[in-house]
């Protein structure tokens, strides 16, 4: 006879499996652009950095500001409709990055459409996994939001380390046409997959919490989320600055490092916010997060720094659930789309502000500076845990 807890366990996962394909597909597009674009718009448009800076950062501009939207949508027109409604947008970029490659014979038409498939591109992310979450939490017991929020990102995990391989083939093979294609396509696929799936009512009518007031409740999290984000900034753009500095090969371990570790983190104990409580399972994991950042400051091997870059994975892997948990653990079902659209604009904003302030480091004092920063600021997260621990946040 198969325990009780094992069975609610099943019963989780089964019932998040259509939201985490959801999300899954969602960034998968996003992950078979990413090592391309700036070949495609720097190869076959003939645009240098500034110009590559500006499509790839499209997208992230984009999801910062229709976080909120996305969150509303979801609220008040339906979780499952958001997410549709994100694939669909998806499906309209890839057609955008379609009728690019029309023009690419006019460079700046070409790069103009694309510039637009990007940004449509980063509102159909925002809707995606904004909807995911509030889906998930709608589709499952609130003792479960720990889960809900651990497995739905890491499809998001899964997806991004699976996009980047997979799109470096797809432009070896086919170029930039078939990375089009694929965006068009997928999102069109999952959206027919999931038509018959089961929703969560929406709350179109009755009062909602304003913007204010669930800013109100979910900023602190928020904050500490944004500031255990500036660690994840550290390995993803200086990680492989830092090995080819040193010498060390490959350049992409210490990224993989992380994402592995983070990713069996989650499978393996993404129930523990539930068990024990969001706050204090943040905290352990931002002092092991944080800890990982110093060992690769202080690593003189590319297998210690590897370690440090798994053990920093590791320990993030539970920050952001954590911390989540609180976000939402005072937000009544009908705002829950819009607290986690607010709390997820706090790691767009960490992604947006971290990395041009830890290049800012780097350049002053070196790559290896980056790391002990990062740690630093990590750990600030910690108090930020232990002030949530006692809650006398407001009600939304």
């Amino acid at each position: 006879m198969i325990p009780t807890t094992e069975h609610a366990e099943q019963s989780v996962v089964a019932t998040l499996a259509p939201v985490m394909v959801a999300v899954l597909c969602g960034f998968v597009i996003i992950g078979v652009a990413l090592p391309v674009l700036p070949l495609h718009v720097s190869n076959d448009l003939g645009f240098g950095p500034l110009v590559v800076g500006l499509v790839a950062g499209a997208q992230f501009g984009a999801s910062l500001f229709s976080r909120v939207w996305a969150g509303s949508y979801s609220d008040r027109a339906g979780a499952k409709r958001a997410v549709l409604a994100g694939l669909i947008a998806a499906a309209a970029a890839g057609m955008l990055y379609l009728l690019s490659l029309a023009f690419v014979t006019l460079p700046t038409l070409s790069v103009a459409i694309l510039l637009i498939g990007r940004a449509v591109l980063g509102g159909a992310e925002s809707f995606i996994i904004t909807g995911g979450v509030a889906w998930g939490l709608g589709l499952v017991d609130r003792p479960h939001a720990g889960k809900v929020i651990a497995w739905v990102g890491t499809a998001m995990f899964a997806a991004m380390a699976l996009g980047g391989p997979v799109g470096s083939i797809l432009y070896s093979s086919s170029g930039f046409f078939a990375i089009a294609l694929v965006t068009t396509m997928l999102p069109l696929m999952v959206l027919a997959y999931l038509v018959r799936m089961p929703a969560v009512p929406p709350h179109p009518h009755g009062e909602h919490a304003s913007f204010k007031t669930i800013l109100r409740a979910v900023w602190l999290p928020g904050f500490g989320a944004a500031l255990a984000s500036i660690g994840y900034c550290a390995i993803l753009a200086f990680s492989s600055l830092f090995y080819t500095e040193m010498h060390w090969q490959p350049v992409w371990m210490a990224f993989t490092a992380f994402g592995v570790a983070l990713m069996a983190a989650r499978m393996s104990a993404g129930h523990l916010p539930d068990r024990f409580g969001g706050a204090r399972v943040a905290f352990v994991f931002v002092i092991v997060q944080a800890c990982g950042l110093l060992l690769i400051w202080i690593a003189r091997t590319s297998l210690l720094a590897s370690a440090g870059a798994a053990l920093a994975g590791f320990g993030y892997s539970l920050v952001y659930p954590g911390l989540g948990v609180e976000a939402v653990s005072g937000i009544s079902p009908k705002n829950r789309g819009m607290a986690m659209g607010i709390y997820t604009a706090f790691l767009d904003l960490a992604m947006a502000v971290g990395s041009p302030g830890l290049g800012w480091v780097g350049g002053h004092a070196g790559l290896r500076a980056v790391f002990l920063t990062g740690a630093v600021i990590v750990a600030c997260t910690a108090g930020i845990a232990i002030k949530l621990w006692p809650k006398h946040r407001p009600v939304a």
